[in-house]
């Protein structure tokens, strides 16, 4: 969920007590608030091109019986050297957004601006179109899509667009939704990424009880479809980003590097969530970087700290040599 909603302190704690007149207010500012940005990023193409290039397009999923749109952000060198690999950093995108995300929001130009300056290196994003699926598979089975990330899209696209292909060249960050995708795929598979990170990551430790009020439109009835209808809670708690950073052994998130950050004012109040996390991985010894700033849950907490995201996943990915 990356909305521009302002929530009472009483209120702004719990995702799901939000209702559906606040929730559609917030999008149409978000929506607003893309197009914005969308003209920005229109009138700054020819300097992109000197520095890279996007490349949208599809690929058709056997696993989702469907094509799936996707986005790869490419340097300039990866045109000039066709025999050159890369290392790989995979994005993914928050509730209500798609797979132009770094278009919509800025982040394509952050990363411009940091290869001008030499701050890192050569490295390609892959973004897939996530739609609200947390980038899991559906409770019913009916939708698979953290089967198609890992067993399709990556070595499909890695192939496609000459990754390294080594977990040590493979990096994974995310905001929101997308936040909490990242972390749960790297921690469910920590044989296949070296870095994490998240931006103001969905993180729910606890679910209120009130989790699936509100109606149409209210948080839980997005996520309905996902955990369950009715929504279950099992399969949310079997499938949280805190089941797997118990379960799994030590060693295996200790060879990972791990960071995450949230508002101190977050409008869903996930900083309580990654408190808790944070909390939870110190418990166990677990080395990683988290940050709480000042700012809420919205597209400008992002861009003000992507930067600092981008440099943390190079010096781990691209820098290793």
């Amino acid at each position: 969920m990356l909305v521009n909603s302002r929530s009472s302190p009483e209120s702004r704690n719990k995702m799901l007590t939000a209702s559906p007149s606040r929730q559609k207010s917030s999008l149409r500012t978000w929506v607003v608030l893309r197009a914005s940005v969308t003209l920005l990023a229109l009138s700054l193409a020819p300097l992109l091109r000197a520095q890279g290039r996007a490349e949208c397009a599809s690929i058709e999923s056997a696993v989702l019986s469907r094509p799936v749109r996707y986005c790869a952000f490419l340097p300039d060198s990866f045109d000039q050297d066709k025999t050159r690999q890369y290392p790989v950093l995979y994005y993914l995108h928050g509730l209500g957004d798609n797979e132009q995300s770094l278009l919509n929001f800025g982040g394509w130009d952050v990363i411009m601006e940091l290869r001008r300056q030499g701050k890192i290196g050569d490295f390609i994003v892959l973004a897939p179109s996530g739609g609200h699926t947390f980038y899991l598979n559906s409770a019913d089975g009916k939708v698979r899509y953290e089967d198609f990330f890992i067993k399709e899209f990556m070595p499909q696209m890695e192939k496609k667009y000459r990754a390294e292909g080594t977990r040590a060249a493979r990096g994974i960050t995310g905001v929101s939704m997308g936040g909490y995708g990242a972390l749960r795929l790297a921690f469910k598979y920590p044989d296949e990424f070296a870095a994490v990170s998240a931006q103001m990551p969905a993180l729910i430790a606890d679910v209120p009880k009130d989790f699936t009020s509100g109606g149409p439109g209210s948080p839980g009835s997005l996520m309905g479809d996902v955990f369950g209808s009715p929504f279950s809670r099992t399969y949310f708690e079997r499938n949280n980003v805190f089941s797997f950073a118990r379960s799994d052994s030590a060693a295996s998130l200790k060879r990972m590097k791990i960071y995450f950050n949230v508002g101190n004012n977050d409008d869903f109040g996930f900083e309580q969530g990654a408190q808790q996390l944070d909390r939870l991985l110190s418990s166990r010894g677990v080395a990683h970087e988290f940050h709480i700033y000042p700012g809420r849950h919205d597209p400008q907490f992002v861009i003000r700290h992507f930067g600092d995201v981008i440099e943390w996943q190079w010096k781990t990915i691209g820098a290793r040599k």
